[in-house]
């Protein structure tokens, strides 16, 4: 399959000049790579003998890997293809600003803009213009009425100023994305083996010929055949879809695939497939994402329509497309974005009953990017309003002109006037049109972007890599943080300060000669060996430094102990290589031990053992006395060594792990391995060691700061209650006098389950609210929990859930979770993959950051609305009222653009880049409900429009009288620019920008100008429209803003704009409590407001998102709309044709049918197609009946 669809002029040249270099072609190993089980151990004996032949062609060692010459590796990399699939080429600026072109208000202002320059050419005879009316005369001067088309160019030069802004935030917003990609793509590092030196490189450096390291956790990052293996268990379900975990041996399947999970053990593999040519790759390849050239439009429509077609071949090929964050790491909202959209989410193959019963019976879904939702909400409604004010302004404008010209004037329509007619109109509409551009609320998508770009940016330098965007936003409303104890809330450096040896307690690391030698020497050799050999202490990087520990730190403590004790364990692992080990039963959070099975030279087997004390304790049978000998171990000594040792060694908050082996006699044959009962039983305890695992300093001030802001911790670890109560106690989030609960696992299950054994939502609620410390709890545990406060209604407010997770099985916990966050050091890849952010430092405190930045994206959105609705709501009504009271617009469309222009694009950069404080950390969490508008920014919104609308209005109609200048009101068409409209422009303006400082305040703050300095885009952005403003005024005022150069009045227009600051001060000092009237707006869609039809269309995603949803009532509602008019007019042709209505009707069906094979595109989430149901009994009760239409929106994300 892949073969042929896939082909390479480079890879068939490299084949012909390379096959004496290697001893086995591109073509041959990816060949290999496509068998599985038999055939695959079939054609490697046949053609290599095993993998170490293979190994020998490719010239690499199975022990010490690749030699590492840098020619070498680019020889590799030449022949076999480097680890890379490469990105989709970004879009281009000039297509940004063709996309950004397509605006539909734009093009309307465009072509407006045209007619209106077209015209402005056209002059009637002198003679003639008389009887055009009062408002066409009036121009004298010569070079005044050549002035006519600077109006229509000015709109050109705004649309263009408005494209080229948009095109480039579109572009710095692509460029983010992409260079988030390549930040994540450097973290991605893997294990290999090269020079015989065990070293971590990047993904993309690994070659054909590499001898990886593979263990529990990691997400295979090439193709490759098993050298040696323990225990290793694959989810290949990426690639297969199915969920059961393969295991992977030499004898029934060594053939390793990239994309797929370790789920179990670890092991070695030859790498013999990288980037395009892995099994990935080809599928990658296959969908078209690895092409370079961009597809054109109508294959992008073939291949929407063809979706289903497409689905249901690919899982006939078992071939399942996957998130592949190691290769491309692209956070999940690139996929908005053409240019980086490379992150493919699995195909479903969900058709046929069984998924039906699924969706039925499916859990919750999470709700995704709640504020996005509000917002787009918000905004709907503002440009429903903003479209009936234009609508009404043009109309009013054109009835008065009609009424004045032909009643008033009683003018007949000349034949010469009726280009100058037609420019009044389009003059009109171009007033109209700008109404609506000012009321629609363009700027709120780019101010949510430019937010949360800005502080996804921000926050990578606090440690928090953002992987999807809406994580950062919903971190602001977390009511709760699940955390892990291991190397989040401790340090996760881990040694061993106290053991229990040979029936004797150290409370300090014991002297090597006061331990036996033979015991000594058998925890040595159990130390060494029964440790994951990927683990290793490393000398420091700076001299006098702490040495470095690699690999798990519980084992790295151990290892630690063993140098401790005056011994090299590097001597052992010499002598007994990873190879020489018979058996190995890797840890794992059912067995919460590891075991490995040595081979002794009399025949004998020897397994050594290491796990949580209590639980391995349970398995030990005898115990080693100070003489070296072995006795009888009872429940009874259990129980006295759980009270003497480990509760005491627990309650210091060391974690307690337990040592000890088992021999398994030559004459009693070889036992069942498989059979772990059996085997993992009658154990010999060599020793119990107490592991401290110091508490970050930085933790308890973090945890308090959480606590004040409204954030319950709580603390989920598989480790000792008495260790997780007394690591809590040190942390704060158990304190003194406190009434809460500390639980294990065990404990917890049984109170959440009923007589059935099933989960009780009612039960899980009696627990949560107190609940503070999980111990030995397993992955499914944590998962429960999360889940139960997520879906619990037993609070006022819905909980906001944030949970971290390092391990593979913590993947489901992480993905229910609000917000997941993975550990970027200790944090395995399926962990990084189910996040939403990854901690590079592993620290709790960053999570507090992550927290601050949430509730700053909030705030600054916030302090956005609170600026925009101001300016929307005072020159929508000053348009609409002076259109009614002069017949002109005193803001003029080009006015009217630049103030858009400042309003949404500049405000949104100054605003969205506001820098947190800790101050946000002293109120509650905002949640789910809380609208974003409150009734103090409604306050302020209101009193600010008041006050801006009485000073327009004061110098709309006295102005003249007050500044003693001429009246700029009732002015001919081509009547130049008057000082009078000036002044109230140029006031206009500089109120916004006094208002954008007040703006900055949404709580009721007095002091708006705190922290501003901080700030220095908003800084710059308010002086720089300020300079702009008095240059634009002063020079080119003719050419730009339909103002002339002003004789007197700056003073007074700077005087009143600084009003606004002194206003707000004013409106402050009212208690909102007062004033009963105000509303508040922008409150979410809650998920219990969605018809039950609407959540069934949404069933094929993972999550709600509300902005979607709300997009889609819109094209709903228009369409309907759209469809319901043709109805009718259908309905109305049938009556005048005297056809029948059952006849229209039968019409109305098959043209619907027709739109449902021509589906069109409507936007990129959604397709449209109509549907009509009606019965001729509607048309007999009415006769204007109208027929009902549905339009069905299915999802083709």
């Amino acid at each position: 399959m892949a073969n042929n669809s896939y082909s390479g002029v480079k890879n068939s040249m490299a084949e012909a000049n390379h096959d004496g270099e290697f001893g086995c072609t591109l073509k041959e190993l990816r060949s290999l790579m496509e068998l599985r089980g038999a055939e695959a151990i079939g054609l490697i004996g046949d053609s290599y003998e095993d993998v170490h032949g293979l190994c020998n062609r490719l010239k690499t060692s199975p022990v010490d890997g690749l030699s590492g010459q840098p020619g070498d590796i680019e020889k590799r990399k030449t022949v076999f293809g480097q680890n890379l699939i490469p990105p989709k080429k970004p879009k281009t600026f000039l297509q940004l600003v063709w996309e950004a072109l397509q605006d539909v208000t734009l093009i309307i202002l465009e072509v407006a803009a045209v007619v209106s320059l077209g015209l402005s050419f056209y002059r009637p005879p002198d003679a003639e213009r008389e009887h055009c009316g009062r408002a066409a005369g009036g121009v004298e001067d010569e070079n005044e009425s050549e002035a006519g088309w600077i109006e229509g160019a000015a709109i050109l030069l705004s649309v263009i100023c408005v494209v080229l802004v948009t095109a480039f935030n579109d572009w710095s917003k692509e460029k983010q994305f992409r260079g988030l990609q390549s930040r994540i793509e450097q973290e991605q590092k893997f294990t290999v083996v090269r020079g015989g030196q065990v070293i971590q490189i990047p993904v993309a450096e690994i070659v054909v010929g590499d001898v990886a390291q593979i263990k529990y956790g990691d997400l295979l990052p090439a193709d490759g055949v098993l050298i040696q293996g323990n225990d290793l268990k694959i989810d290949e379900s990426s690639l297969t879809g199915e969920s059961d975990h393969v295991k992977k041996t030499h004898e029934k399947d060594p053939m390793m695939l990239s994309g797929t999970h370790v789920m179990e053990g670890s092991g070695k593999m030859l790498v013999t497939a990288v980037g395009v040519n892995s099994q990935t790759g080809i599928i990658f390849t296959l969908l078209g994402t690895a092409e370079d050239d961009e597809e054109d439009e109508e294959e992008k429509k073939k291949e929407k329509e063809e979706k289903k077609k497409q689905r249901k071949t690919y899982c006939d090929c078992n071939c399942r497309v996957l998130s592949l964050n190691t290769f491309l790491s692209f956070p999940a909202e690139a996929k908005a974005m053409d240019g980086a959209a490379m992150e493919m989410q699995p195909l479903n193959s969900d058709e046929g009953g069984d998924a039906e019963e699924k969706k039925k019976t499916g859990p919750p879904k999470k709700e995704k990017s709640v504020l996005q939702g509000k917002l787009t909400k918000l905004a709907v409604q503002i440009g429903k309003a903003g479209l009936v004010m234009s609508a009404i302004t043009v109309i009013i404008l054109v009835v008065l002109f009609v009424v004045d010209t032909f009643w008033i004037q009683n003018l007949p329509w000349v034949k010469d006037c009726t280009p100058i007619y037609i420019q009044f109109f389009v003059k009109f509409f171009i007033i109209g049109v700008t109404v609506l551009v000012v009321a629609v609320p363009e700027g709120l998508p780019l101010a949510v972007t430019i937010s949360l770009a800005y502080s996804v940016k921000k926050m990578m330098k606090d440690n928090n890599l953002v992987r999807h965007l809406d994580a950062c936003e919903t971190m602001g409303n977390a009511t709760a943080i699940c955390s892990d104890k291991t190397g989040t809330l401790t340090m996760n450096r881990m040694t061993v300060v106290q053991a229990f040896i040979a029936e004797k307690h150290y409370k300090k690391v014991p002297d090597p000669e006061a331990i036996p030698a033979s015991i000594l020497d058998i925890l040595i050799l159990g130390i060494a060996v029964n440790c994951a050999y990927t683990t290793n202490i490393m000398s420091p990087e700076k001299e006098g430094g702490l040495p470095r520990q690699v690999g798990n730190k519980t084992e790295c403590a151990l290892l630690g102990f063993s140098t401790d004790l005056k011994r090299d364990y590097h001597a052992v692992r010499n002598e007994i290589p990873e190879e020489k080990l018979y058996k190995v039963y890797t840890f794992n959070s059912v067995r919460k031990s590891m075991s490995t099975v040595l081979k002794m030279a009399d025949g004998s087997y020897r397994m050594f053992s290491k796990g949580a004390s209590e639980i391995l304790l349970k398995k030990c049978s005898k115990i080693l006395t100070a003489s070296g000998e072995a006795k009888v171990f009872r429940p009874r000594d259990r129980d006295d060594m759980v009270k003497k040792v480990i509760e005491p060694m627990a309650s210091e908050g060391l974690r307690t792990i337990c040592l000890a082996y088992r021999d398994f006699p030559v004459s009693e044959g070889e036992p069942d391995w498989d059979n772990e009962n059996d085997i993992l039983t009658g154990l010999t305890c060599l020793s119990v060691v107490g592991i401290e695992d110091p508490v970050r300093p930085e933790v308890p001030d973090a945890i308090k700061k959480c606590q004040r802001a409204g954030i319950t911790v709580r603390m989920v670890t598989g480790d000792n209650i008495n260790t997780a109560r007394a690591i809590a106690t040190k942390c704060g989030i158990l304190l003194p006098g406190d009434d809460f609960i500390c639980m294990d696992g065990k404990e917890f299950n049984r109170r959440i389950r009923n007589e059935k054994g099933e989960i009780e939502q009612e039960r899980i609620d009696k627990i949560w609210p107190k609940l503070r410390v999980l111990a030995r709890s397993s992955p499914t545990d944590k998962h429960t929990l999360v889940k139960g406060i997520i879906d619990s209604t037993v609070m006022e407010q819905r909980q906001v859930v944030a949970v971290t997770g390092d391990g593979t099985n913590d993947g489901p916990a992480l993905k229910k979770a609000d917000v997941g966050f993975a550990m970027g050091i200790a944090g395995t890849d399926v962990a990084k993959e189910a996040s939403d952010i990854i901690l590079t430092d592993d620290n709790f405190s960053s999570i507090v950051k992550a927290v601050m930045w949430g509730r700053n994206v909030y705030d600054s959105i916030s302090k956005f609305l609170q600026f925009q609705l101001t300016v929307n709501i005072v020159a929508v009504i000053v348009a609409f009222t002076g259109a009614c009271i002069t017949q002109d617009s005193p803001l003029k469309a080009v006015q009217m653009l630049w103030v858009n222009l400042i309003m949404d694009t500049f405000a949104s950069l100054a605003l969205a880049t506001e820098p947190p404080t800790e101050a946000l950390l002293l109120r509650k969490p905002y949640g789910r409900n809380k609208p974003l508008v409150s009734r103090t920014m409604m306050k302020n919104i209101l009193g600010q429009g008041v006050f801006q609308l009485i000073t327009i209005f004061t110098l709309l109609f006295a102005g003249e009288r007050l500044f003693d200048i001429d009246n700029g009101r009732n002015t001919p068409l081509h009547a130049p620019p008057s000082e009078h409209y000036t002044i109230v422009f140029n006031t206009f303006v500089l109120m916004q920008l006094f208002n954008e400082i007040n703006a900055r305040k949404i709580h009721g703050e007095r002091n708006v100008f705190e922290g501003i300095f901080n700030n220095l885009i908003f800084c710059s952005i308010v002086f720089g429209t300020f300079i702009i403003q008095v240059k634009e005024s002063a020079q080119f005022c003719g050419l730009l803003n339909s103002c002339e150069y002003l004789k007197k009045g700056w003073l007074w227009c700077t005087f009143l704009g600084f009003g606004s600051l002194l206003w707000g001060q004013v409106i402050s000092s009212i208690p909102t409590s007062r004033l009963k009237f105000l509303k508040s707006a922008g409150h979410g869609t809650q998920k219990e407001e969605i018809p039950d039809e609407e959540l069934d269309e949404l069933e094929d995603n993972e999550e709600i998102d509300h902005a979607e949803r709300e997009l889609r009532r819109g094209q709903i509602l228009w369409f309907r709309g759209l469809n319901r008019i043709q109805t009718q007019m259908d309905v109305v042709s049938a009556f005048q044709s005297g056809t029948s209505f059952q006849g229209a009707l039968r019409r109305q069906a098959s043209n619907s049918s027709q739109q449902q094979h021509d589906v069109t595109n409507v936007s990129s989430p959604t397709h449209v197609a109509f549907s009509t149901t009606a019965t001729a009994a509607t048309a007999a009760n009415t006769a204007s009946a109208t027929v009902g239409c549905e339009c069905v929106f299915s999802s083709s994300a």
